[in-house]
């Protein structure tokens, strides 16, 4: 079943799925809610139609399994986490310029498939956009997780 090869990280390993259809990709935007995405981490390589990131991701994933094992006092995680978008046409880019800009910090909240494709859309009014053939999406954690003080919060 393509696309439906999610790792081990539900049960503490490192997260690795591929995203082909919109249900996929809503089980990597919840994985990767809140991974602040470093400008200079973002890179788009228009021959080979290639669009990657690395963001330090939020282990939601153990912050659950930490609050159903009443362990409150453990400390919440980050993990370095690289995603890959395939047969990218285009990216267009709003609220942040990416040649001027690049030692800024974005805060991910979504990631979104629609009929024009797929959109990051991030804190303070900024959105990249990827035209895409087709969704073909990669997302591995990299390296060791570290601990974090902040734990992301939202308004209901």
């Amino acid at each position: 079943m393509p696309g439906k090869q999610i790792s081990t990280a539900a049960s503490g390993g490192p997260f690795r799925v591929r995203a082909e259809d919109a249900d996929d990709l809503a089980v990597v935007s919840a994985y990767l809610q809140d991974a602040v995405l470093p400008v200079v981490e973002i890179a788009y390589d228009a021959p080979a139609e290639r669009f990657v990131l690395v963001a330090a991701r939020y282990r939601w994933e153990k912050a659950q399994r930490d609050a159903m094992a009443a362990k409150s006092d453990e400390p919440a995680e980050r993990v370095h986490c690289g995603v890959r978008f395939d047969e990218v046409t285009a990216v267009k880019v709003r609220g942040v310029d990416p040649k001027t800009e690049r030692d800024r910090m974005l805060n991910l909240l979504q990631i979104a498939w629609n009929d024009r494709g797929v959109e990051l859309i991030c804190a303070d009014n900024v959105t990249i956009r990827l035209d895409v053939r087709r969704l073909a999406c990669q997302v591995e954690d990299l390296g060791e997780p570290w601990p974090t003080v902040f734990r992301p919060t939202h308004d209901d």
